[in-house]
């Protein structure tokens, strides 16, 4: 009996993805890191039922998309829906980020990053 509800495929899916990383995923896998010493916990290419998401903070229920050229069609925009919406019924909060400003403007990401995460992340002068 598997002791997940992960289909095998998916799960060898984002193992493939972790090891294929787009420059904007690398930047931002870079961003998210920064902030562990708070107390956040992203996880890459994390499975969560039929998808799989690009940065994922279980415990905290948040995911972080890096979004590229194919979620600006209209096919990518309407499998974000269905996507998001499924997650969010998971009790997901979903943060959508371009490539280009991953890349372009990462002090706009990070400030938005520490914004959105406000609630969830540990001031440093509360550690021991």
């Amino acid at each position: 009996m598997p002791h997940s509800n992960i289909d095998p495929k998916t799960r060898k899916r984002a193992r493939t993805l972790r090891s294929e990383l787009t420059r904007a995923e690398r930047e931002m896998w870079d961003l998210l890191r920064d902030l562990r010493p708070r107390g956040a916990r992203f996880r890459r290419e994390t499975p969560i039922g039929p998808y799989i998401a690009d940065f994922a903070w279980l415990s905290a229920r948040v995911i972080v998309e890096v979004d590229g050229d194919s979620h600006e069609t209209e096919q990518g925009r309407a499998h974000d829906k269905r996507r998001d919406d499924f997650l969010r019924k998971q009790g997901f909060t979903v943060l959508r980020f371009d490539n280009d400003q991953v890349i372009d403007n990462p002090d706009y990401v990070a400030i938005n990053l520490e914004q959105s995460l406000e609630a969830f992340l540990t001031s440093l002068g509360d550690r021991p």
